[in-house]
């Protein structure tokens, strides 16, 4: 076990990267999914369920967790990791996205933001410096520096003070978290679509200097296309030899054509979501197993899965219980979707680690454009 955070290139392929962060919890192996645990839990999974699928790392979110059950009252119980019974890395986000989205009344300042809470109304103020203690309550292993995330479209006058700002909040952040071995603080590039000002704070996070770089302010309604034409330029401005994280993605064709563009880490609630409404990701497309044509259905979700869904039920049972509204349906449709999450991961590792991702690439939309199985 290593008693610093560090990350290993191991290969390339194209701009594609095989690679190893190491934390004093346990090593990611990248191109990494990270299973966004919101409140403390994946929904409808238990933590070594989500494990089993092979996901080194999870993602805990600042806002909910300040709101409740409060970073303080978690540290006084042993910090996140203990809480939630997960022992190995955590990373949380600022709490800067969520305040956008989801808070009311907010005002925002040179200093922070305040705002009003989505569950009881009361007032709060988030600014980089309460950002990071409330990470380091949390006990997080990988930090994300506090930044505002302006909606789309906006003009670039208006990103590009936004982006501004969250440099600024990037030093402070940087200064606020101080000295702690072991646990690492990534910067946020911002800069929306335009080339200009993703390089201009691309530049200024360097010079701050922090142990991985994520690409914000994407996956917020600016479509695939639009995505990927900042994903072509964006991860080459940011340091080669540190991990570059997409926050917010994706769809498995985002995740596929993100680490195509040189991404490492990435996350998003779609595999847990989609589960709980009956959408399941396979290789062949998405399934949606509420569709009367699944009722008689022998046959499993996907034959090459390995997961318990897979493994143990047909499709007419998940039909079933999904109609039931049965507890069991969100289970083990959730734990599909992440094992698919997680499976495409290896995929992709094991590809670039032998100069195939091209072929990989090439096989996986080949199988997601044959559709699913015939119904019976």
């Amino acid at each position: 076990m290593t008693s610093r955070f560090s990350f290993d290139l191991q290969a390339t392929d194209g701009k594609a990267r095989k690679g190893v962060i190491s934390t004093p919890r346990g090593d990611i192996r990248t191109p990494a999914f990270m299973p966004v645990g919101t409140a403390a839990t994946v929904k409808a999974m238990m933590p070594e369920s989500v494990r089993a699928t092979g996901a080194d790392i999870l993602l805990g979110n600042t806002y909910h967790l300040m709101l409740r059950p409060t970073a303080e009252r978690i540290d006084r119980l042993g910090g996140l990791h203990k809480f939630m019974n997960w022992d190995r890395p955590i990373l949380t986000d600022s709490g800067g996205f969520q305040v956008m989205s989801l808070a009311g009344l907010r005002k925002l300042t040179e200093k922070g933001v305040t705002f009003k809470s989505h569950i009881d109304g009361s007032r709060h103020e988030l600014t980089p410096e309460r950002s990071m203690e409330i990470q380091r309550l949390l006990g997080s292993d990988i930090v994300m520096c506090f930044d505002e995330c302006p909606a789309l479209p906006a003009t670039d006058a208006e990103v590009s003070k936004s982006m501004q700002m969250s440099m600024r909040w990037a030093a402070r952040s940087k200064d606020a978290f101080g000295d702690r071995p072991g646990h690492a603080l990534f910067g946020i590039q911002q800069g929306g679509v335009t080339k200009d000002l993703r390089a201009e704070s691309a530049a200024l996070l360097r010079d701050i200097e922090f142990d991985g770089y994520a690409v914000g302010g994407l996956a917020v309604g600016e479509g695939q296309e639009a995505m990927f034409g900042v994903l072509d330029y964006a991860p080459d401005m940011l340091p080669e030899h540190k991990p570059r994280y997409l926050m917010g993605v994706g769809k498995p064709d985002d995740i596929v054509g993100a680490v195509a563009r040189g991404i490492d880490m990435m996350d998003c609630v779609l595999p847990s979501r989609s589960g709980r409404t009956g959408q399941v990701f396979t290789r062949h497309g998405v399934v949606n197993i509420k569709n009367a044509r699944h009722a008689d259905d022998p046959r499993p979700l996907d034959e090459n899965c390995t997961c318990p869904a897979c493994s143990n039920y047909s499709r007419a049972y998940l039909h079933h219980v999904f109609r039931s509204n049965e507890m069991i349906s969100g289970m083990l449709l959730t734990w599909h979707n992440l094992h698919y999450f997680q499976d495409l991961m290896q995929g992709m590792r094991d590809a670039i680690e032998i100069g195939a991702f091209d072929k990989f690439v090439t096989d996986f939309h080949e199988g997601r454009a044959q559709g699913d199985i015939e119904p019976l």
